[in-house]
C-alpha cells in the first residue's frame, strides 16, 4: 500500500472528493464544521498554530517516539495552503519502514489554532522464516544468505532482497530459472508478528555440454577454453583420431608434441607427419553454468588475445541453446583482428634517469609482440610489491608524486609507437610517522622495526619492508597491518600512518599423563613473547606478567617424581641496548632421566632409578648481530655453550660408557638470512642458515687423551650445519579476502660432524638422529640434533634395506642429508586459528663416516598433513606419511605408513 494524506472538509466528504498528497488539508469531522469547510476551500495562505496532536492506529509503538520522528509538535506554525511541515512529517514516518500506511487529518480549527490527527497502520515483525522444497543442508546455507533477521519489521524490500539472494544462491550452483513464492502467516505466539515461508522450486541444474568458438583462425580453440576457468565443459574422456600436424596451425618454434601436452593431453606420439590417437581427460571439472563467471571468462579471453598482440580482438556474439538432455551449448563468435607489435618508444619528462636506463628496466624492444598488460606492469601502473618497475624505481628514491602514462602516438600497419610521458615531481620527505592500534605493545617496539624515519626520503620499498618487520614480530595480525601514506603537496612532505591490530601470542602448556611403568607425569610451561623485564617490579603492569617491550621469557617444568624431571628457562632481548638489532639470549636447563628397569627382577622398579640414570645440566649465552652486508637480512649469532652429561649405570647408550661424567664446552657461530614475509604461514621469501660448532682440540693439546679410559670426559668435535628453505606462491590468491594461495616450500638440509684426531672416535655427543616426527626423546638429552623424517621410525643404519623399521636406534649418525618439497594451502589465515594443509615428499638419510657417504642413497616418503596454529598452544601438526623404502615385496602399503604428531615448532 502507498501512503496517502487525506485532508477532507465536510463538504468534500459528502461529495466523495479527496485531496492529494501535495494538498494535505483533509479533515475528519463528525459533523459539518464551517471552519474546516472554510479551511478546505481557502485560496489565500493563512498561518495557523498546532494546538493539539492526536496519534491513532499505533498499538505497539511508543506515541512520543512517533511524534518525535514526525517532527511535528504543539506550538509549531503552519501555513495553509502551502506548508511543507505536514508532507515532511509523512516522509519522516514513512522512512522508518515501520508502517504500511500513514495518514494525517485536520480535525478541528479554533481561530488560528489547528488540531491534527496522525493515523498509522503498523507493519508486523518477523518472528521466524522457513524454506520448503529444498534439502536440509541447503536450508542451513540459505539461512545465512538471505539477510533475514528475526525481530525486524517486514518490508517489501526485505522480502524482495531475500528472494533475490535465494535465486542468486541457486544460480551459483548451476540452477537456472529457480522460482520462489512467499507465504505470510501470523504467528499466534507473538503479537503483531508474522512467519515467512519461502517455497522454492529450484528446477534442474544446468550443465555446460560444450563450448565452441568460431572465427578463431590464429589461436587454437583449446587454448581459449583453458582461459575460461569458471566455464567448463562436462567432464569427458575423448579419443582423438590421427591429425595432420602440418595443418594444425601451431605457431613455431613450439613442437606439436609440446603444444598438445601443454594443453593437458596425457600422451602424444608422432608418426611421420601424423599424431597417433591420444587421450585427454579433464579431472575435477565443474561444468555448472554461472552467469557471473561466464561474463568474467569472456573478459579473460579478450585479455588473452590482447596478451598475444591482438588488441582489437572482440567477441561479436555468443549464443546459448539447450540440448535434448537439458544441458547447455555455448557458441562464441570472435573477431581476432590483426596482431600488433611494439614500435618506437620515446620518453618525455624524465630528468632523473636517462632513456637508456629506462629502456633497460622496461625490457620491451621494437618488434616485440604488443601486450598492454606487460607494458603497464613494467611501468608500474599495476603496483607490485616485488618492485622492478619504473614507478618503483622513482618511488624508492622519494618521488611520491611521480606519475607515468603511456600514449599511443602512431599506429601504422601492424606497429604501434608509444610516448611515455612522465611527471617526476619533487622528492617527498617523511614528516610524521604515526602508530595506532597498539594497546599492549610499547610504541618504541614498533618504531624500531619500521624503515620509514622522519626526515628521510620517501621509499616504497621501505614501506614494504616495514610491513614485513612488523608482521614478523608476531604481536599483530599480519593480515590487518595497514600503512597509509598521506602526502602534503604544499610542503613536499608525507605523513605515514601505521595501524595495527594486536593478537595474543603468549603460549601455555599444561598437561598430565599416566604410564603403567612411569606413573603420573605433569607438564607446566609458559612462554611470554612480549615480555617486559624492566617492569617486573611494577605490579601495575602485571597482566598476568609485565609485557609490551618485545622480550621473550620461557619457563617449562616437567616431572613425574623420581622417574623423570626437566627444568628449562630462557630469556631473549631482541634489541640489546635499544639502538641496534643485537639480540641477547641466556638459557638454562637441567634434566634427569632414570632407568627404572631392574635387571635382577626383570621388572620396572622406580627405586632402580636412584642408581641408574642420565642427567644433563646446561647453560648457554648467545649474542646476535644484524649485518648490513651483503644486505640487512643477514644475522650473525655467536653462542657459548656448556653442558654436563652424567651417566650412572645407564646402559644401551654407548658401548662401554655406562658410567661417565662429561663436560662439553663449545662455541657456535651461525650466519643466517631470512626474508620470509610472515612467520606462521610464509607465502614468499627464504631462510638460509650456515653454522659451525666446535670444541677445543683437547687430543691435539694432550695426545695422551687418545688412549685414556676417560677420553670422552672432554668431548671434542666440530659440527657443520646448513639449512635452506624457499617459499614460492603458486597461482593467484583466492577467497573473498584474497589471502588464500597455494605455496610451494622447498628445503634442503645437511649436517656433518668432524673430529680433530683420527685416532679418536667421533664424539658420542652432539650427533644426528634421523627419523620419526622430530620430537625430543631421551637421546635429545645428549645434545643430538633430531632430524624428522615422516613415514619412517628412528633408524640407525644408512642402508634403507637393512632394518628400516628399527624403532629403538642404538647408534647415531655423524652426517645426514634431507630434502623436502611441500605444497601448502591455507584454510584459515585468522591469527587466532591459522590452519593450513600440506602434501609432502621427503628424502633423507644418515651415515657414520665419509667413506660410506652416498648422497643418492636416500629414504623416500610422501604423504599429507595439517597444521594448526593456536596462539595459546603454538603450532600443532599431524602428518600421515608412507615410506617407500619400507615396502617389502609381499608387504602392503598400509604397513609402510606412519602417523606422526608435532607440537610447538616445525620439526627439523
Amino acid at each position: 500500500m502507498h501512503s496517502r494524506i487525506v485532508v477532507v472538509a465536510l463538504l468534500l466528504l459528502l461529495i466523495g472528493r479527496t485531496a492529494t498528497a501535495q494538498q494535505p488539508d483533509t479533515t475528519r469531522p463528525t459533523a459539518i464544521d464551517p471552519d474546516l469547510e472554510e479551511l478546505a476551500n481557502a485560496r489565500n495562505p493563512k498561518e495557523y498554530t498546532i494546538a493539539g496532536i492526536a496519534v491513532t492506529g499505533t498499538k505497539y509503538r511508543d506515541e512520543s517516539l512517533l511524534l518525535s520522528i514526525s517532527g511535528l509538535s504543539i506550538g509549531d506554525k503552519v501555513v495553509i495552503p502551502g506548508s511543507d511541515n505536514i508532507s515532511k512529517a509523512i516522509i519522516n514516518l514513512w522512512k522508518q519502514n515501520l508502517f504500511s500506511d500513514v495518514e494525517i487529518f485536520y480535525t478541528k480549527v479554533e481561530g488560528r489554532n489547528l488540531y491534527i490527527e496522525i493515523n498509522v497502520t503498523e507493519r508486523p515483525s518477523l518472528s521466524n522464516f522457513y524454506f520448503k522444497g529444498v534439502k536440509k543442508s541447503e536450508q542451513e546455507d540459505l539461512s545465512g544468505k538471505t539477510g533475514l533477521v528475526k525481530g525486524r519489521v517486514i518490508t517489501e524490500n526485505m522480502k524482495k532482497t531475500a528472494v533475490e539472494n535465494i535465486i542468486k544462491y541457486y544460480v551459483e550452483k548451476g540452477f537456472q530459472g529457480a522460482k520462489v513464492t512467499i507465504e505470510e502467516t501470523p504467528d499466534p505466539a507473538f503479537v503483531n508478528t508474522q512467519q515467512l515461508t519461502f517455497r522454492i522450486a529450484k528446477g534442474n541444474k544446468v550443465r555446460i555440454n560444450q563450448v565452441s568458438f568460431f572465427g578463431n583462425e590464429e589461436v587454437n580453440e583449446l587454448r581459449l577454453k583453458k582461459k575460461m576457468k569458471g566455464t567448463k565443459e562436462t567432464t569427458r574422456l575423448t579419443l582423438y583420431p590421427k591429425v595432420d600436424s602440418s595443418s594444425y596451425g601451431v605457431q613455431k618454434p613450439v613442437s606439436i608434441s609440446e603444444y598438445m601436452k601443454d594443453l593437458g593431453f596425457l600422451s602424444v606420439t608422432k608418426t611421420g607427419n601424423f599424431l597417433d590417437p591420444y587421450f585427454r581427460f579433464k579431472l575435477f571439472s565443474s561444468a555448472k553454468y554461472n552467469e557471473t563467471k561466464y561474463i568474467e571468462d569472456k573478459e579473460k579471453i579478450l585479455e588473452y588475445y590482447n596478451s598475444l598482440g591482438y588488441r582489437d580482438a572482440a567477441i561479436l556474439e555468443d549464443t546459448m541453446y539447450y540440448t535434448k538432455k537439458g544441458n547447455l551449448n555455448i557458441d562464441l563468435k570472435v573477431d581476432e583482428g590483426r596482431r600488433y607489435y611494439f614500435g618506437n618508444i620515446a620518453w618525455r619528462g624524465n630528468t632523473q634517469y636517462s632513456d637508456s636506463v629506462l629502456n633497460v628496466l622496461l625490457g620491451i624492444k621494437k618488434g616485440d609482440i604488443y601486450n598492454l598488460e606487460t607494458l603497464n606492469s613494467k611501468l608500474g601502473k599495476q603496483m607490485s610489491p616485488e618492485g622492478g618497475d619504473i614507478s618503483g624505481l622513482y618511488m624508492d628514491d622519494g618521488y611520491l608524486f611521480f606519475s607515468i602514462d603511456p600514449i599511443e602516438t602512431a599506429v601504422y600497419n601492424d606497429t604501434i609507437d608509444f610516448e611515455i610521458r612522465m611527471r617526476e615531481g619533487p622528492q617527498a620527505t617523511i614528516k610524521n610517522v604515526n602508530i595506532a592500534g597498539n594497546e599492549k605493545t610499547k610504541e618504541h617496539v614498533i618504531r624500531r622495526e619500521i624503515r620509514t624515519v622522519p626526515g628521510e626520503k620517501f621509499s616504497r620499498a621501505a614501506l614494504i619492508r616495514s610491513n614485513r618487520e612488523i608482521a614478523n614480530l608476531g604481536f599483530f595480525n599480519q593480515e590487518k597491518i595497514d600503512i597509509n601514506p598521506v602526502p602534503n603537496p604544499d610542503d613536499g612532505t608525507v605523513d605515514i600512518n601505521y595501524k595495527v591490530e594486536e593478537k595474543s601470542n603468549d603460549q601455555l602448556e599444561l598437561s598430565a599423563g599416566w604410564g603403567g611403568n612411569i606413573g603420573l607425569t605433569g607438564t607446566l610451561g609458559v612462554t611470554f613473547n612480549n615480555f617486559s623485564i624492566k617492569n617486573i617490579f611494577n605490579k601495575k603492569t602485571w597482566d598476568p606478567l609485565p609485557s609490551g617491550d618485545g622480550q621473550k621469557l620461557s619457563l617449562r617444568l616437567q616431572s613425574n617424581g623420581r622417574q623423570f624431571r626437566s627444568y628449562n628457562f630462557s630469556f631473549t632481548e631482541p634489541w640489546l641496548g635499544g639502538k641496534r638489532r643485537n639480540s641477547f639470549t641466556v638459557s638454562f636447563y637441567s634434566t634427569r632421566f632414570a632407568n627404572s628397569y631392574n635387571p635382577f627382577t626383570g621388572l620396572y622398579d622406580r627405586k632402580a632409578g636412584d642408581t641408574s640414570y642420565l642427567r644433563t645440566l646446561g647453560v648457554s649465552i648467545a649474542l646476535g648481530k644484524q649485518l648490513r652486508w651483503p644486505d640487512d637480512f643477514f644475522t650473525l649469532v655467536y653462542s657459548l655453550n656448556f653442558t654436563q652429561y652424567k651417566l650412572r649405570n645407564y646402559p644401551a647408550l654407548f658401548r662401554n660408557l655406562d658410567n661417565l661424567t662429561a663436560h662439553n664446552l663449545s662455541l657456535k657461530l651461525a650466519l643466517s638470512r631470512s626474508s620470509i614475509d610472515q612467520p606462521i604461514f610464509p607465502k614468499s621469501g627464504s631462510n638460509f642458515m650456515a653454522s659451525v660448532q666446535a670444541t677445543p682440540p683437547y687430543s691435539l693439546i694432550d695426545p695422551s687423551r687418545v688412549k685414556s679410559a676417560n677420553a670422552y670426559e672432554l668431548p671434542e668435535f666440530h659440527k657443520w650445519r646448513f639449512t635452506g628453505e624457499w617459499y614460492v606462491p603458486i597461482g593467484k590468491p583466492m577467497g573473498a579476502d584474497k589471502s588464500r594461495q597455494f605455496v610451494l616450500k622447498a628445503a634442503a638440509k645437511f649436517g656433518f660432524m668432524g673430529r680433530y684426531n683420527s685416532k679418536l672416535d667421533y664424539s658420542p655427543f652432539e650427533r644426528f638422529q634421523v627419523g620419526d616426527a622430530g620430537l625430543t626423546n631421551n637421546f635429545g638429552l645428549l645434545g643430538y640434533d633430531i632430524i624428522a623424517h615422516r613415514g619412517y621410525p628412528v633408524y640407525d643404519n644408512s642402508d634403507p634395506t637393512i632394518n628400516p623399521d628399527r624403532s629403538s636406534a642404538t647408534e647415531f649418525f655423524t652426517m645426514f642429508n634431507k630434502y623436502t618439497l611441500e605444497l601448502r594451502y591455507p584454510f584459515s589465515t585468522n591469527p587466532n586459528s591459522t590452519i593450513f594443509g600440506l602434501a609432502f615428499f621427503e628424502a633423507a638419510n644418515g651415515w657414520y663416516n665419509y667413506k660410506d657417504y652416498n648422497p643418492f642413497q636416500l629414504r623416500r616418503s610422501a604423504g599429507v598433513g595439517m597444521r594448526f596454529f593456536l596462539p595459546m598452544f603454538g603450532l600443532l601438526g599431524f602428518d600421515y606419511g608412507v615410506g617407500f623404502d619400507r615396502i617389502t615385496p609381499n608387504g602392503k602399503l598400509r604397513d609402510a605408513a606412519r602417523f606422526t604428531f608435532m607440537l610447538g615448532f616445525e620439526p627439523e
